[in-house]
């Protein structure tokens, strides 16, 4: 068998994942599991975790051309999609087709994880530039802000124009 079917079917430990703390106002921290980036044999696609500490949130965006689908695995919060608020907890799935703007709020009093999925990939390039890495188990640092070049970074990776940025 040729690397490439072989490359086809894997599993990831938590130990090979890339992870990044995150700044202001998702705070928290996101780990990309699949990603072109190490599977270059993949469809382009990422998957990933993302946690947003309590009272915190993803800031409205859209994505340009990509397709993504969030599922709540833990915690409680509010995805706001076009300016509709709607309640996610445990189990919920939401999906976001090409420029639909969005935000994700934690509501509750835990951290609110999402497994992530998004359709092409390049959301890991956007999480390495913001974030700072992050080893699993150790302290999460002091709120940060975001780059002062955050408008740059998301042209050029996976967000669509921010009529209004935050």
């Amino acid at each position: 068998m040729n690397d490439q079917a072989k490359a086809q079917a894997f599993a990831v430990d938590p130990a090979d994942t890339e992870t990044y703390w995150q700044p202001k106002p998702a705070n928290g921290y996101a780990e990309v599991h699949i990603s072109r980036r190490h599977h270059e044999t993949l469809s382009d696609f990422e998957s990933g975790v993302q946690v947003v500490a309590p009272g915190c949130y993803i800031r409205e965006h859209a994505h340009s051309a990509h397709e993504e689908v969030i599922h709540v695995i833990e915690g409680n919060g509010t995805a706001s999609i076009d300016g509709e608020e709607t309640p996610i907890g445990p189990g919920c799935t939401v999906y976001l087709g090409p420029l639909r703007a969005h935000k994700i709020m934690n509501t509750g009093s835990g951290p609110l994880r999402l497994f992530w999925v998004l359709m092409p990939g390049g959301l890991s390039e956007f999480f390495s530039e913001i974030g700072r890495p992050r080893t699993p188990g150790g302290a999460a640092p002091e709120p940060f802000e975001r780059p002062a070049d955050v408008a740059a970074i998301e042209q050029r990776t996976v967000y669509a124009p921010n009529p209004t940025p935050e």
